[in-house]
């Protein structure tokens, strides 16, 4: 059971912000690790749940921080785990200097290591094409599988989007779908001719079926809503199937998306409202993927460029 302020962060950012479950476990599990830390290996649990323990959270100081920085390296955690590990302490402090529960942020004095740059991975064209052709059955699931690839590189949508569609979502006329985004932002995703295909030719094959979920668009073999797991576990397998990297994942097909997009010549701020991104600086990554990209094209073919 989480301690009562942990609580009410937990229920802030359920209700007000409107996170995902996925990301609103992460902080919990986040806040959690940072509880078991300060209680230390022989504590009880119970003791999280005491208004003493409330009294140590609200006695944080940069000292404590830095332990516990320091105790993160020492586990040998990446620098991506520790940043977003202190980003979480930050958030959860904020929150409670504004509810009063703290003077102020301590966080605030405590630097986030500084990350590795790493370029998102994905997979070309032509590797596209081999892995949308390799779900080539007529059975209903086969083509839910072929319509779930298709959507999934045509729109550029997240996995827990693709999910979490329902059939008043999708507008084959329009060619969109409406998909409902972080702290639940709703946009329209585009949906290319072959994606529209794949879906007619899924939802035709569904429509005589009997399915449990009649909201959902991907459901699995027992007629209830597909999970974001079951997208990752087939992904692979047609990976797998098609000799490609079974270790790649739904988002590397969103990173794709944005980077065949941005190589034809597509508006960086139109890719940022497809993608959903909140800040240009995140679609900005995708900058760098080409640019490097061309780097290499021109080393290879201009003879003077070596």
């Amino acid at each position: 059971m989480p301690n009562p302020l942990i609580s009410k962060f937990v229920f802030y950012l359920e209700h007000e912000r409107n996170f995902s479950v996925h990301t609103v476990r992460c902080y919990a599990t986040d806040l959690a690790h940072f509880a078991a830390f300060l209680l230390g290996d022989k504590a009880s649990a119970d003791a999280a749940m005491s208004d003493g323990f409330s009294d140590r959270l609200r006695r944080i100081t940069p000292l404590d921080l830095r332990a516990y920085l320091g105790d993160l390296r020492r586990a040998d955690y990446s620098r991506a785990t520790i940043a977003r590990k202190i980003a979480t302490l930050r958030s959860f402090y904020k929150f409670l200097a504004r509810q009063g529960e703290v003077p102020s942020n301590p966080v605030k004095v405590i630097r986030t290591p500084r990350q590795e740059k790493r370029l998102p991975k994905f997979l070309s064209p032509a590797e596209v094409e081999r892995l949308l052709a390799t779900p080539n059955g007529q059975d209903l699931l086969s083509l839910r599988d072929a319509a779930m690839l298709e959507v999934l590189y045509s729109s550029g949508i997240r996995v827990s989007e693709l999910v979490g569609l329902n059939l008043e979502d999708v507008d084959t006329i329009g060619e969109v779908a409406r998909v409902s985004g972080k702290g639940r932002r709703q946009r329209l995703a585009p949906l290319g001719s072959f994606a529209l295909r794949a879906l007619n030719r899924y939802l035709a094959s569904r429509a005589k079926s009997a399915v449990r979920d009649t909201e959902a668009v991907f459901v699995n073999r027992h007629g209830a809503r597909l999970s974001a797991r079951s997208v990752r576990r087939k992904l692979a397998k047609y990976l797998a199937a098609a000799g490609l990297d079974p270790h790649a994942s739904p988002h590397t097909l969103r990173h794709s998306f944005a980077t065949h997009m941005l190589e034809r010549g597509a508006d960086l701020r139109a890719v940022q409202e497809m993608l959903g991104h909140r800040s240009l600086s995140t679609t900005q990554i995708y900058t760098h993927v080409t640019a490097s990209r061309m780097k290499e094209i021109y080393e290879a073919a201009h003879p003077r460029a070596n």
